[in-house]
This record gives structure tokens, C-alpha cells and sequence, in this order.
């Protein structure tokens, strides 16, 4: 056997590549990721320091660790899209402000969050008065309604698993959340229903829950993913889960 160097091929073509910055604690967004991008697409994702309890400090502390999280990511990467993934970070912290630590990063110009996302969902949809269902504590989804509101997003029904850790969150299990969803969507006055939560398991209730309240039912992670490959100009993952991805 000789030594020697092999040759080899570079690839000129890259697929298309989004960011994603991810909370510390989250178990659950990039398993959705996998089942809700297209397998063009490449999900590249970096993770931002997060206290396990979830309260306005520990979410409005995550700011100063954006910026360093971006840049984490690949540096030789092409990003089409950089997404924050929190969905009460983004309303305590700031949608313009996270654009802006974002951007001034250099790694790219197309910024989303949730928040942002669900607001894009719901002009997409024609939507304007959804029940919101919350794992967090009272301070919080106060905050997250009040955001919505300032976006023309009306929460008027409104219901908490009052759970104030992550790591807790992410155990919430699927039956708990349709049964939360039925009881909301009872009270009536609504158009649709939205699950709030990166690290809350749903993509598996969205389409159950839109057959049996015949209503558009949308999640943090559903509408940031179709948010990310509606400003990459990608289409969806065949198969992925509710109306919003179906066109309405």
C-alpha cells in the first residue's frame, strides 16, 4: 500500500440553507424541522444559553446570546433565512430587535420568529381572532397577547397549562393538548386556533384537531417553517401537517 492524496471532486452547487437558532432546553423543533422543511432545504442550527424556567427575565436575558449564537452557525454557509426559534422570547425580547442582532451579524437578511411567522400565517389565512393555547405562566402569555394584539391578531379565548419549565413543556402530551383545544374553541367567537410553544409537541394534533373543529389550527413551529420556505421561495414538504401549509 502507498500513501498519497486521493483525488477528489468539489461540489459547485449548494442546496438552499436556512439558520436556525434554537433555545438550549428544546427537545422538540428539530425533530418538526426534519418533517416540515422539504429534503432540499438544509437546516443548519446553533443553540442559545436558557435558564430552565421559563419567566420575562430568563426570556428577555436570551438577547444578549443571539448575536453569538448566529454566529455559530457554518461561516461559509449561504443563508437564505436566519429564524430565531422562541415564541414568548420573540414577544418579550422584540421582533424588530431580534431582526436587527441578526442582521447585524452579516449572516443573512431574511429574519423570522414565531411571532412573526403567526402574523404572516394568519394575513395568510385570512384570520384575525384565534384561541390561544399556552404552556406558560400568566406574565408570559400576557406578554405573547398583548404582542399579537399590537399585530392585529386578537386573542379573545384564551387557555395556560401554567407550566414554567421547559424540560416540563416538552412532556405535555398529545391528548392534554387536544382536550385543551376543544375546551377553548368551545367558548366560540373564534377563527382558528394556535398552539403556542417551540418546545410543545403538536404536529401530530393539527390535523385531528382541524377535521373535528373545522377550524385552521396553527403551532409555533408549523407556521415558522412554512414562514422560512415562503421567504426562501421553497415549496413545503409534501404531506406537511393543517390548512396553512395546504394553501388555505
Amino acid at each position: 500500500m502507498t500513501d498519497g492524496v486521493l483525488p477528489h471532486a468539489l461540489t459547485v452547487d449548494r442546496p438552499p440553507q436556512a439558520g436556525f437558532v434554537v433555545l438550549q432546553t428544546d427537545e422538540t423543533i428539530e425533530r418538526d424541522l426534519r418533517r416540515l422543511l422539504p429534503p432540499q432545504v438544509e437546516a443548519l442550527v446553533s443553540r442559545v444559553p436558557f435558564d430552565a424556567i421559563v419567566t420575562p427575565a430568563s426570556l428577555a436575558a436570551m438577547e444578549g446570546h443571539i448575536g453569538a449564537a448566529v454566529r455559530l452557525l457554518p461561516p461559509q454557509a449561504e443563508l437564505a433565512c436566519v429564524a430565531y426559534c422562541c415564541t414568548s422570547a420573540s414577544a418579550q425580547i422584540g421582533v424588530e430587535r431580534i431582526t436587527d442582532i441578526v442582521r447585524g451579524t452579516g449572516a443573512t437578511r431574511s429574519v423570522t420568529n414565531p411571532v412573526s411567522a403567526l402574523v404572516a400565517a394568519c394575513r395568510h389565512l385570512g384570520l384575525s381572532r384565534l384561541a390561544l393555547l399556552s404552556p406558560y405562566g400568566p406574565e408570559v402569555s400576557t406578554r405573547l397577547r398583548e404582542t399579537f394584539a399590537g399585530n392585529g391578531v386578537e386573542t379573545p379565548v384564551f387557555g395556560s397549562f401554567d407550566v414554567i419549565e421547559d424540560a416540563r413543556v416538552v412532556r405535555i402530551d398529545g391528548t392534554s393538548i387536544m382536550e385543551g383545544a376543544r375546551e377553548l374553541v368551545g367558548r366560540g367567537g373564534v377563527e382558528g386556533l394556535f398552539l403556542s410553544c417551540t418546545n410543545l409537541r403538536t404536529l401530530d394534533v393539527i390535523a385531528p384537531l382541524e377535521a373535528e373543529l373545522g377550524l385552521p389550527v396553527l403551532s409555533s413551529n408549523q407556521v415558522l417553517a412554512w414562514h422560512v420556505l415562503r421567504l426562501m421561495g421553497v415549496e413545503p414538504a409534501p404531506g406537511a401537517p393543517g390548512r396553512l401549509f395546504a394553501g388555505g
